[in-house]
């Protein structure tokens, strides 16, 4: 990780740059529920465990390749215009996908990676899974579930009586 100085930015401020990467685990949530009814065996549940994963705060989705999301199985759910660094391309989204963080788990959908081998961790995981990032340490951190402080919210809640 480097600290960099950044010319735009107000005198004697500096901006964190750096990488984290995380280890991750990938199921079809289709095989998990199959599993939970007797049909399958847990052992025959698609699951990926991918190490070394790059946490990237500039895709908002969980991106796998081509190949993972053959390997796990995965039902198309649309094709969509993504940007990326040169330029615009198609790309499927998947639907499905188990994943598993730091020990909070989720489903989500997964864009397959256009053109790409490399798995990539989004925004919207992270934040609907409560992690953010420390790049001074580069690893993740677990937001709190309970009490002051968690990350899950609710602008209103009201239960309504029955008419």
């Amino acid at each position: 990780m480097t600290v960099e100085s950044v010319a735009n930015q107000p005198k004697g401020r500096t901006r964190l740059v750096g990488k984290v990467h995380a280890t991750i685990v990938v199921s079809n949530v289709f095989d998990e529920a199959r599993a939970d009814d007797g049909e399958l065996a847990p052992e025959e549940v698609r699951t990926l465990i991918l190490h070394e994963v790059l946490v990237d705060t500039g895709s908002n989705m969980l991106c796998l390749p081509g190949a993972m999301i053959r390997r796990l199985g995965l039902r198309k759910l649309r094709d969509v215009n993504v940007a990326t660094a040169v330029g615009e391309k198609t790309a499927a989204i998947y639907r499905g996908v188990s994943l598993s963080v730091e020990g909070r788990v989720g489903t989500f959908e997964c864009l397959e990676t256009p053109g790409g081998e490399m798995a990539l961790l989004g925004v919207i995981p992270l934040e609907a899974l409560g992690i953010e990032l420390d790049l001074q340490s580069q690893r993740l951190i677990l937001l709190p579930e309970r009490g002051n402080g968690t990350y899950i919210t609710v602008l209103e809640w009201r239960i309504r009586p029955e008419r």
